[in-house]
């Protein structure tokens, strides 16, 4: 039966192996990360050496094209900042506002309000709504100013800065519409 080993001698056979896999990977060329938080003097100047030939290394605190710039030392970094980031870098801003407005629409309004109204386009900072009837449209009216704030405090200070409101979409008779089927017309009066 082999002899079990004690604690000591497999932390000295553990250190030993990570000895050697060090040496080979310096003797490939390969620098080991640094490790994150503050580090002694002596080590930083010891990992900030140049870096392999054909490439550069950029300065602290700068972005890569396209990437928004971040401080070192921060990945990896919350999920609601990476995409706060990316909205930002590629001007997405405004079309993410947009869509949290028509997506959280009566989360926003109420439920009694949204099932009445229905958000139709945001441009300029200009909502514009369009209500299913012209009672709901004069209460959104009414409402616009405090619209406004609530969206405002959802998206983000300035995102609306104004509330259009359309009643509901109804072509206008036209004259000689209201006819009776089957009627002969004016002369079917006399006769």
């Amino acid at each position: 039966m082999p002899e079990q080993d004690g604690p000591q001698d497999a932390i000295s056979r553990a250190r030993a192996a990570l000895a050697a896999a060090r040496a080979t990977a310096r003797a490939k060329g390969l620098r080991p990360a640094p490790a994150p938080g503050p580090q002694p003097p002596e080590q930083a100047s010891e990992q900030q050496e140049t870096p392999p030939p054909g490439r550069k290394r950029r300065p602290a605190g700068q972005a890569r094209p396209g990437f928004a710039a971040r401080p070192q030392g921060t990945d990896p970094q919350p999920l609601s900042s990476a995409i706060s980031g990316l909205l930002d870098a590629e001007g997405w801003a405004l079309a993410a506002a947009t869509g949290s407005v028509f997506g959280r629409w009566a989360e926003i309004v109420g439920a009694d309000l949204a099932a009445h109204t229905t958000p139709e386009t945001l441009d300029n900072g200009e909502l514009t709504v369009s209500a299913d009837s012209t009672a709901w449209a004069t209460q959104l009216r009414l409402l616009a100013s405090q619209l406004v704030k609530r969206l405002n405090a959802e998206l983000g200070d300035g995102t609306v800065l104004r509330v259009r409101v359309r009643g509901p979409v109804s072509g206008s008779p036209r004259p000689g519409e209201w006819r009776v089927r089957g009627g002969r017309g004016p002369r079917d009066t006399y006769g």
